[in-house]
Order: structure tokens, then C-alpha cells, then sequence
């Protein structure tokens, strides 16, 4: 039967890691995470196997693609195919929210 759920945030346990805090709520086909960064931080270059989208809230920090660097600011939505490689260093503290999207094959299907 389909449902529906509501979640808060700050009801989420907390995962801290090399400046970021992360919640995650995982879905069917995708997670989402609320993510909390600590200026200073710095996200060497890397990938992932999913598609990804990274909507700035609050902060600043700088996003090095193959196109390039680009300053994030709050209401800048970044969309990343898979494999698409960046990496980020925080200029300010930042919140984002991830939305990561996994293909049928990582789903099990």
C-alpha cells in the first residue's frame, strides 16, 4: 500500500565527517541529505555512479568542474551526471541539500 512520511530535519540522527554533518532520508529511487558544512572544508576532486543534484541554501563555496570554477551562492541548484567529476572548497559555513538518484540497476531491479 502506498504511504506517505514526514520528516523534520533536526529529528534525523547526525553523521560527522571531515567538516560536514549529513541526514539522509533514503527513499525507493532516491536519498536525499541535508548537508552542513564547516568553512574551510575542502571536497577533493571525485565521482559518483548516480546522478546528483546539490541545491545551495545557505554559504559559499567554490565548485571546480571540467567546465571549470564557479562560485555557489544560496538558491544555486548544481545537477551532476554520473560519473561527473568536482570537487568544493567552503569559503563560508553552507548548507546544502543532496539529492542523490539511483538507477534501476542499483535499486535491484
Amino acid at each position: 500500500m502506498p504511504r506517505t512520511e514526514l520528516f523534520t530535519w533536526h529529528d534525523l540522527p547526525a553523521a560527522e565527517a571531515n567538516g560536514a554533518q549529513r541526514r539522509e532520508i533514503v527513499g525507493a529511487g532516491a536519498s536525499l541529505k541535508q548537508v552542513v558544512i564547516k568553512a574551510g572544508t575542502v571536497s577533493p576532486r571525485h565521482s559518483h555512479d548516480h546522478e546528483q543534484f546539490l541545491l545551495v541554501l545557505e554559504g559559499l563555496a567554490r565548485l571546480t568542474t571540467e567546465s571549470g570554477t564557479v562560485e555557489l551562492c544560496p538558491g544555486m541548484v548544481v545537477r551532476f551526471d554520473p560519473e561527473a567529476w568536482h570537487a568544493a572548497e567552503f569559503v563560508r559555513d553552507t548548507v546544502l541539500v543532496e539529492v542523490n538518484l539511483r538507477g534501476s540497476e542499483a535499486l535491484g531491479e
